[in-house]
């Protein structure tokens, strides 16, 4: 007999949610970006994970207004990633804040800041809700033809190989209820990049949470340099047979 998931509680209107954003010589966007995202609902915060961006980004974020404490940093010593800068910024609100709620999103303003408010009014009734390019067609401005043909298919093959029911498998753009990320091991999740997302999202759904994918407009940047690299791609590409053949939880 199949084994049916745990029933969820009714859920609550958060009423603490922060923002990570994790950041490497992001200088030409982070003064921009963050009083754009406390700009959308007085309950938002940021927090800012920089690892030691030599163009001075920990320092931009520094210098800003606080707004009454919504603004905060977390500096690490070198860069390391995008999987572990998530992993550090949500094990120190979890273990330093009361956030109820946890967004991840992008410092280079292809997550656009005015999408936030639908995230709340989705977290309302979900455990994860995840920003998806792919939900109804393909919502994606500015990207060479060989960079989306290459997400259509990872996101396709992740699907296809672990079992995933989201459409965008890789996006970085979501947000948690503080109980989903204290129920994950995130000191097992070890992956960066796209596969740092494949994994997040298939131990969510392997704890059976309640999973709600809303479509985003996603705008590839326009300044600074993407963090892509060969490394991310074939890290995704075996991580998923990875899950496949491991036991989760």
């Amino acid at each position: 007999m199949k084994q049916m998931p745990p029933k969820q509680p009714e859920r609550a209107r958060v009423e603490r949610p922060v923002v990570v954003i994790p950041t490497y010589n992001e200088a030409e966007n982070i003064g921009r970006l963050i009083p754009q995202i406390l700009a959308q609902d007085p309950r938002l915060s940021v927090l800012v994970v920089d690892d030691n961006s030599p163009d001075g980004t920990g320092e931009i974020v520094r210098k800003l207004a606080d707004y009454g404490g919504r603004v905060n940093l977390l500096m690490r010593e070198r860069k390391q990633g995008l999987g572990p800068a998530y992993r550090a910024g949500f094990k120190h609100v979890l273990e330093n804040t009361d956030h109820d709620a946890v967004f991840e999103m992008d410092a280079d303003f292809s997550h656009d800041p005015a999408a936030l408010p639908m995230f709340l009014r989705e977290i309302a009734m979900s455990d994860l809700v995840v920003g998806s390019r792919y939900l109804h067609g393909i919502t994606v401005v500015n990207w060479p033809l060989s960079r989306l043909i290459l997400s259509v298919g990872a996101n396709l093959y992740a699907q296809r190989i672990t079992g995933l029911p989201i459409k965008d498998c890789t996006g970085g753009f979501k947000c948690f209820r503080r109980e989903v990320l204290e129920a994950l091991p995130l000191d097992r999740i070890t992956s960066d990049g796209y596969s740092f997302q494949i994994e997040v999202n298939y131990h969510v759904w392997k704890r059976g949470y309640r999973i709600r994918e809303i479509p985003i407009m996603f705008v590839d940047r326009q300044v600074g340099v993407s963090k892509m690299s060969r490394r991310i791609i074939w890290e995704a590409a075996w991580m998923v047979w990875y899950l496949r053949c491991k036991r989760v939880p």
